[in-house]
Order: structure tokens, then sequence, then C-alpha cells
């Protein structure tokens, strides 16, 4: 999840203010507009040789992986675009958070200690040790910059293939505020839509909230998240370069306390990438799995 609208070395972000049968999938109209699928969040991976940056213990660790990680959303937006139009961050946010800004003079989060490197636990403990010199350009070069080339090259990449294009930024949140964050309203929708002024048409933030609302889900624009991240090279410059987000409530698919998939995952899974679908392609309304 982000908590600031701003632009992040490249890319610009968002900022915060019981079914008896399983549907059938549907499959992405690619004749339509293709998808480029961002999961910033979904990684659990801190590679051992930065595991000595951590001063919590192996389970405390554990427990903030499953507390700040936007568990299972790799599988829950599965097969809504193809591989070469997914972008997935290879590492935990805890170890660098690709939807923050890379200076830390722009970032607003720096104060909770949870710039693009972060300092902090969800709850204010320190997570890190003071990095040595050079540590902190090492992890932004190694993770943080090719994954933000890669974002651009995929929608390079659909824009020259069919003119057009839709990023879909897809996250999970909490049923309930984290410590950290910067809006504590307890009332939390199932579902999220954030969305971008310039890169969002009215279109297709209606199509999405009607696709969710329509399927049974409660759903809420740009709160308590908002915004969508577009790549710089495209911001605000070119109207055929689309983006939204799209936060699923934890609380739908999965246990908050251990991060494991509740037994109704699949049947979640189904319904929200069927919203997807339809989100993406205004104007068509294929059936919707209910609750």
């Amino acid at each position: 999840m982000m908590t600031v609208s701003s632009i992040a070395n490249g890319s610009r972000r968002r900022r915060l203010v019981a079914k008896s049968e399983r549907e059938p999938e549907v499959e992405m109209n690619s004749k339509l507009q293709p998808v480029v699928l961002h999961l910033p969040h979904d990684s659990t991976v801190i590679p051992p040789e930065y595991r000595d940056q951590f001063m919590l213990s192996i389970e405390q660790l554990a427990a903030e992986l499953v507390t700040m990680t936007d568990s299972h959303t790799a599988a829950i937006f599965s097969g809504i675009t193809s591989d070469r139009l997914t972008v997935r961050c290879p590492v935990s946010r805890l170890l660098v958070d690709v939807e923050r800004f890379a200076d830390d003079a722009q970032e607003i989060m720096v104060a909770r200690g949870m710039g693009v490197v972060y300092t902090q636990t969800s709850a204010g403990q320190r997570l890190r040790r003071t990095l040595r010199p050079g540590e902190r350009d090492s992890l932004l070069e190694r993770f943080y910059e090719p994954h933000h080339r890669r974002l651009t090259q995929a929608v390079s990449a659909a824009l020259q293939e069919s003119g057009t294009v839709l990023l879909l930024d897809a996250h999970s949140f909490p049923s309930r505020p984290l410590t950290y964050e910067l809006v504590q309203d307890r009332a939390r929708p199932d579902i999220c839509i954030g969305t971008d002024n310039f890169h969002t048409p009215t279109a297709v933030a209606d199509t999405f909230m009607a696709a969710f609302a329509d399927a049974g889900f409660s759903v809420a624009l740009n709160r308590p998240f908002a915004g969508a991240i577009v790549p710089m090279e495209f911001y605000r410059t070119n109207p055929a370069v689309h983006s939204v987000m799209v936060e699923v409530n934890r609380a739908l698919y999965m246990n908050e306390k251990t991060g494991e998939r509740l037994p109704c995952f699949d049947e979640v899974a189904v319904r929200v990438r069927a919203c997807c679908v339809r989100g993406s392609t205004p104007g068509r309304k294929p059936a919707l799995p209910r609750c």
C-alpha cells in the first residue's frame, strides 16, 4: 500500500487519504485494451545477505512480514494479463518499497520511518540498524530502479502494440488501520478503487466501481487509499495510458494474524478477477459472481 501522492523516481504514485458454487474463470478480452498488472507489495523475500540489516528476531520479522505484505495478491489477480505484462517486485517492501519516493526529502512517510528504505516497523519500533555508506544506494540500484524500468517497458510495449493500455495497480489492505497509517478511520470497505484525475477516465472508474458493487462487495473510491501509479515517461502527457488501483480488504480472503488463506480464498479471487475484467472493458458486462 501507498500513502502519498507523489512522483517516485519514474512513476506517479497513489496517495493516502458465502457462496454455494464456484463461478467459471473469466478471460481477459485482449482485443479491447491490454492490461499491465503491477504487484509491488506481494513478495515476502528478503535475501539472506540483507538479513543483518534487520534488528528483529526471526519471529518478529515473520510477524511484520505478515502485517505489511499484500499477501496472495499475485494469486488473486493472476490470469488478468500475460506474464509479459505483469510487473512484480521480487523482494519485500520491508527491504525496499518501490512505491515510495527515492528521495527522502520528497517522501512524507519518512516521518513514520517508512521511506523507500524502512527504518521502523508498522508499530513504530526500530526495524533496521543504521545503514553503512553505500548500502542505501546499492539497494535502490539493485531493486528499485530496475523495477521502475520494467514497469515503464511493459507500458511502452502495450502502447506500441495497441495504442492504449490500462495499468492495474494491485494491492490489499488490513481490515483495521495500522499504527503508521495517516488515516485511522476504522470503517473500511471490501474494495478500494484508486484513481488519477488525468489517467483514470470516468468510464473506467465508474465501471470498476459498478463491477465490484454488482458482485456484492462494498466499494469506496479513493478511500482509505487513493491515486494510481503511472510511469513518469507518460505522466500527464499521454492520455492513452490509463491507470487504476484495486485494493482488496484482507479480511475477505486471509487470516490476518497468520497470513493463511481462508477456505473461501478461491471464490473471492474468482470474483475479484471477474470484476477487474469488467472494469478493464467499459461497456462490457460479463456475468459477475456474487456472494
